[in-house]
């Protein structure tokens, strides 16, 4: 055991080393720090009255009480053999539990009615009382009162013998503590190991350096580090407990807000290559030929970006908007400001499917605008290219050419667009598409296409709403526009849930309805989960299997919708087969569309009226506003079924309810973020520093990060390379995760 332990100090110096390996394999714990930065997951108050109908059956409780009776009886084993079962009724705060014992001989004399125990087990409701069968128990008070040596089992045991030698300390008992933590079990290691070990580690630990000036700790109301690591595990109140998980969340936040403060500033040192707004180009004429006016939201998002577009200084805008709130024209004219000024454009999408309907959208619109070098073109007119991964090498190499040489003003492709061997001739905006499939490191990529040093401005867009704070923090480099009124000619959407496991018969109306929006002349998309059927066979899995796309478009064309026009789209099929059922489904070929995911974003056909989601519980509230918003486009009323094979009394549908109610998709964000982990929402859209957060959640934190972000700010006007705050800087560079932030600091 090492007697000078810092919080970088490797756990196996401060612990025995087989319960520091064990830590390290169950939590991924490597130092003193790691293991001080989880906290207990609750605290046990002495008094603490349980609430039965919060109590889960197989829940782990920890309970404190006094043995208000005993029974024992004998039994008989089946091979003839005498035991003892003991059966004790304990009262803690109020609620009774049953706590049973077999082969109790021993134990039956340390548990007599009166003592003050604790008791650590598995709850389990049997005929409408609360059992906890063979817990590990520690004695707290004998009957006579005593305070000597305490006796219990298992790791409670254990426990009592590192809370008398603090009591020999003169310290004060574990066990009299107000709050007891109770601490996350993981395989191998139990709630009372953790505890174990942190308190070994709280006892071996000399005082922490703050990484934060007086200054700051004053102004944000935040306890001494040092003083929060200890108070977080051991609190005396529930203000302390509170504080010191404020003051260990806010160092999370800052190191955060640091790290993006300090990619803003990088990217702002760079010269960008001012785009002026000319009042006789290509975007004037395109303006003027525009058949329905813009919203306020799009005049004034766009104000925003030309301003931006105008200025030396790099822009790194996110914009943000509702399914259909008219992202795509604002990205447009935006686009059309730099073709005025003499560069190129680029937008990149996530999809070959989703990038060839922007280039097919985006030539729809401009015409003979878009047609530079053909017979007819316009006099400012530009020429639009498209660039994917599955181009012929013809293709590619004329794309390439028109890339190069300028020729082509608008650049619209997929990942293939980052690669090297891709070279524009003056690149001056890129805008990204579905910014939360893209990484910071894919970004910044792109931006080094720039000419001459310059670095292109920035323009991400998503249709994933996020809550203001929330983009805050984890777009913290963008500054934020949002468009959230719809354009004219946008008709709402009702939703539905439909049942079918309890509700066969709606099933029936489904394709009903389906046949008669076709007959109207409109179109509908159908969207399963998977390509194929499954055939896994996964025995612990009593999930109805899911519907395949494969499988749906057979038996639709063959039965429920023979006689309609079906088509079917997925990932699988070659580029040129998809472009060719989506052009189907486009002009009115194809009726109905059976497919996968791939028309979750961008896919515009105006006469598609309905959406038809199988299995819709297998789908993120967001995902479902994305789908919900590919019908309703042509000023025609639109229609989302959600069907699913869930109870309809249970949580899925519930969820489903939800989606049906409103159609508000920073609402629905909301309600996404708070049911999932927001990794799993927000995607890699910050190369992994959301995922190296312990105990900030960008979720319920808001406001703390907004303190935190005016306190980085500050720190970084006056000391931007962290020069004089090494500890914060370590931090922030830990945070990162990876060389990404090697250049943040970068003099």
């Amino acid at each position: 055991m090492t007697s000078f332990t810092t919080t970088d100090t490797p756990l196996s110096a401060v612990l025995e080393p087989e319960l520091a390996e064990r830590i390290t394999e169950a939590f991924g714990h490597q130092s003193v720090g790691d293991l001080l930065h989880t906290l207990p997951r609750r605290y046990r108050q002495h008094g603490q009255r349980y609430d039965k109908r919060e109590l889960v059956d197989g829940e782990r409780v920890t309970i404190v009480g006094t043995v208000a009776s005993a029974q024992t009886r004998e039994f008989r084993t089946k091979k003839g053999r005498r035991g003892e079962i003991l059966t004790l009724t304990v009262e803690d705060g109020g609620t009774t539990f049953k706590v049973v014992y077999f082969h109790a001989r021993g134990i039956r004399f340390l548990l007599p009615v009166g003592t003050v125990a604790m008791f650590d087990g598995t709850v389990k409701w049997f005929r409408n009382a609360l059992d906890l069968t063979h817990p590990e128990f520690l004695v707290l008070r004998p009957v006579d009162g005593s305070r000597g040596q305490f006796r219990g089992s298992g790791d409670l045991a254990a426990l009592a013998k590192l809370s008398a030698e603090l009591d020999a300390e003169g310290g004060q008992s574990l066990f009299d503590r107000p709050l007891l933590p109770i601490y996350q079990a993981r395989a191998g290691v139990t709630s009372w190991e953790v505890l174990g070990a942190v308190v070994t580690a709280l006892r071996a630990l000399v005082p922490v350096m703050d990484p934060l000036d007086p200054t700051v700790r004053a102004a944000a109301g935040l306890m001494e580090l040092d003083v929060a690591l200890r108070k977080a595990h051991l609190p005396a109140t529930i203000r302390e407990k509170d504080e010191a998980g404020y003051r260990l969340r806010f160092d999370e936040a800052i190191a955060l807000q640091l790290l993006l403060g300090a990619r803003r500033r990088f990217a702002a040192r760079d010269p960008a290559p001012p785009s002026p707004r000319r009042g006789d180009g290509v975007r004037a004429a395109l303006s003027s030929r525009l058949p329905f006016d813009l919203t306020g939201g799009q005049r004034t998002v766009l104000d925003q970006i030309s301003g931006d577009l105008t200025a030396v200084e790099p822009m790194n805008r996110l914009l943000q908007g509702e399914v259909g709130s008219g992202k795509t024209v604002v990205a447009l004219l935006a686009m059309l400001q730099v073709v005025d000024a003499g560069r190129q454009s680029v937008l990149l999408a996530p999809t070959e499917v989703l990038a060839t309907q922007h280039h097919r959208s985006l030539t729809a619109m401009l015409g003979d605008l878009g047609e530079k070098g053909r017979l007819g073109a316009a006099e400012e007119a530009t020429r639009v290219v498209l660039l994917t991964g599955s181009m012929s090498t013809a293709e590619r190499r004329a794309a390439l050419l028109d890339i190069v040489t300028g020729e082509a003003g608008i650049v619209v492709g997929t990942h293939a667009v980052i690669q090297d061997s891709v070279e524009f001739f003056d690149l001056g905006l890129v805008v990204v598409d579905e910014q939360h499939r893209f990484g910071v490191r894919q970004r910044d990529r792109l931006r080094s296409k720039g000419r001459d040093g310059v670095v292109p401005h920035l323009l991400v867009m998503t249709a994933t709403p996020i809550p203001r704070t929330i983009a805050m923090t984890v777009f913290g480099d963008l500054e934020v526009s949002e468009l959230v009124e719809l354009p004219g000619g946008r008709r709402p959407i009702s939703t539905s849930v439909v049942p079918a496991r309890d509700r066969p018969k709606w099933m029936q109306r489904v394709w009903e309805r389906v046949r008669e929006e076709v007959a109207a002349g409109h179109r509908v998309y159908v969207v399963c989960t998977r390509i194929d059927p499954d055939t896994t066979d996964d025995p612990g899995d009593f999930r109805p299997p899911l519907v395949s796309a494969v499988d749906l478009h057979a038996q639709l064309s063959g039965s429920h919708l023979a006689g309609i026009r079906v088509g079917l789209m997925h990932g699988r099929l070659p580029t040129e087969e998809k472009d060719a059922v989506m052009a189907d489904f486009a002009s009115g070929h194809l009726d109905v569309l059976v497919s996968t995911t791939v028309i979750e974003v961008g896919v515009d056909v105006p006469e598609a009226t309905v959406m038809v989601v199988m299995d819709a519980e297998r789908f993120g509230v967001s995902q479902l506003h994305q789908l919900r918003g590919r019908v309703g486009r042509g000023g025609l009323p639109g229609l989302c079924l959600l069907v699913t094979n869930s109870p309809e009394s249970g949580p899925s549908v519930e969820r489903l309810s939800a989606v049906a109610a409103t159609t508000d998709g920073f609402e629905l964000a909301r309600l996404d973020l708070e049911q999932r982990r927001e990794g799993d929402v927000l995607g890699d859209a910050q190369s992994g520093a959301l995922s190296a957060l312990r105990l900030l959640s960008v979720v319920d934190d808001g406001e703390l990060i907004e303190i935190a972000r005016r306190h980085a700010e500050e720190i970084l006007d006056s000391d931007p390379g962290l020069d004089r705050h090494p500890a914060l800087a370590e931090r922030v560079e830990r945070l990162s995760g990876s060389e990404a932030s090697a250049y943040l600091f970068r003099s």
